[in-house]
């Protein structure tokens, strides 16, 4: 009896394993690497520019994001220094609803190189705290315009992220 018990114990510990796997699964967030100055998926698009100050002091780098709240219910931005792992938030968890743009110091980039932009899903699969969508990027994108003007700036990011919108679909890295 007690040999029918462990055999039973070990068969209902397998059955838990095993609905439990894909639960897991949906744990793990989609991470892609951002490499533009613009970086555009199914449901998100993004831009960056940079805004010069008088200085290096007062220039800033701007990144103007657009997310589909069908598909995502909140964004939070981090910077990180990747060789000791310490982070600072830049955007807490903010609902998405039209466009957020974040404007960060140039010169933060300098200390935390690594923008993580995580995005939650709109219905999450689970209780976890496991964003549906990370984009990093390692330090401000070579391919970032500078301008001097904050209309120049806006108008560039407006058409930057229609263009890139409009961009035919490339495969993710």
């Amino acid at each position: 009896m007690s040999v029918a018990r462990a055999l039973h114990a070990i068969a209902c510990a397998c059955v838990v394993a095993a609905i439990a796997l894909p639960a897991r699964a949906t744990d793990v967030a989609r991470e892609l690497h951002g490499m533009s100055d613009a970086f555009a998926v199914a449901g998100v698009t993004l831009a960056w520019g940079v805004l010069r100050g008088l200085d290096d002091a007062t220039t800033v780098v701007v990144i103007r994001i657009v997310a589909n709240p069908a598909e995502f219910a909140a964004v939070a931005v981090t910077g990180a220094d990747p060789f000791t792992q310490r982070s600072i938030p830049l955007l807490p968890r903010t609902p998405i609803s039209g466009r957020i743009e974040l404007r960060v110091p140039r010169a933060h980039f300098a200390e935390f190189p690594r923008t993580d932009l995580r995005f939650d899903p709109a219905m999450p699969a689970s209780r976890s705290d496991t964003p549906a969508l990370v984009v990093y990027f390692l330090g401000v994108p070579d391919t970032t315009p500078e301008f001097a003007a904050e209309a120049a700036l806006d108008a560039y990011l407006t058409d930057r992220l229609a263009r890139a919108r409009s961009a035919p679909a490339s495969k993710a890295p």
